[in-house]
């Protein structure tokens, strides 16, 4: 999008780590402040993040956020009163393919089902439960760029990171763009209302579909070249920065 014409905001979705938080997972005054502003103003501010509702609900309520929660990359929607609004489904014969990889390529990993996030260990009732995500944690990059080429090539997979190091899928089609779409139908919002910010491959459907998509200043360099804007790190309330330029402060 051009920012010549500035859109009038009236969502911001913010990615979690890297982004919101600070290397200390703290929000700092200065984006607390802006947050603030921006609620008061009517603009919804909602979550969209790669973790679980459990690790993000918490810093929702202590920043009297009062709208929803986009969670596990889009595989959840939540309000922030605790009622599902939406859920997406990782099969869970592609769970066990993903797990056997694991062992293949001698990785770390997580899985995160309905009901709690596994790590390192899996159910013994794995067919039982209900999957939303899994996550590869590789430290070496050419086993971990050939495993995330493989899984990029599988239909119904949809592959990201949210770190240098990790890999993350979701179901086909499951990202926080199209969570991010959901929510603007519900709230009667265009797609063009929304400011979104990110750091991480997890964040670029949003960043590119969103009115402005705002990448951090320590955000991944294939997330800069799409966004609109790149604003200060994370470390450097580029948040606050991002909502006071393109939605407390719009300039034309």
């Amino acid at each position: 999008m051009s920012l010549n014409k500035i859109p009038e905001i009236k969502l911001i979705a913010l990615d979690m780590d890297g982004t919101l938080l600070n290397d200390d997972h703290l929000v700092s005054d200065r984006v607390r402040q802006a947050i603030y502003e921006a609620q008061t103003k009517g603009i919804h501010v909602v979550l969209s993040t790669g973790r679980s509702l459990a690790a993000c609900e918490e810093y929702a309520k202590d920043l009297k956020l009062t709208s929803y929660l986009i969670t596990g990359n889009g595989s959840e929607i939540w309000h922030v009163s605790g009622q599902l609004v939406d859920r997406n489904l990782l099969k869970t014969d592609l769970i066990e393919m993903l797990y056997k990889l694991k062992h293949e390529h001698r990785a770390d990993h997580w899985a995160a089902s309905v009901d709690r996030v596994w790590r390192n260990d899996m159910p013994d009732d794995l067919f039982s439960r209900e999957w939303l995500k899994f996550g590869f944690q590789i430290e070496d990059d050419t086993v971990r760029q050939t495993l995330f080429d493989l899984l990029s090539q599988h239909e119904e997979l949809e592959v990201t990171n949210s770190s240098l190091t990790n890999i993350e899928i979701n179901a086909a089609g499951v990202n926080k763009a199209v969570a991010l779409a959901k929510l603007c139908s519900k709230l009667d919002c265009q797609m063009e209302n929304t400011l979104a910010i990110g750091d991480s491959l997890n964040d670029m459907a949003m960043i590119k579909e969103a009115g402005i998509g705002v990448a951090m200043g320590n955000a991944q360099d294939a997330l800069k070249k799409e966004a609109d804007w790149v604003s200060s790190s994370n470390n450097e309330d580029g948040v606050a920065k991002a909502i006071y330029r393109f939605a407390l402060k719009p300039v034309s």
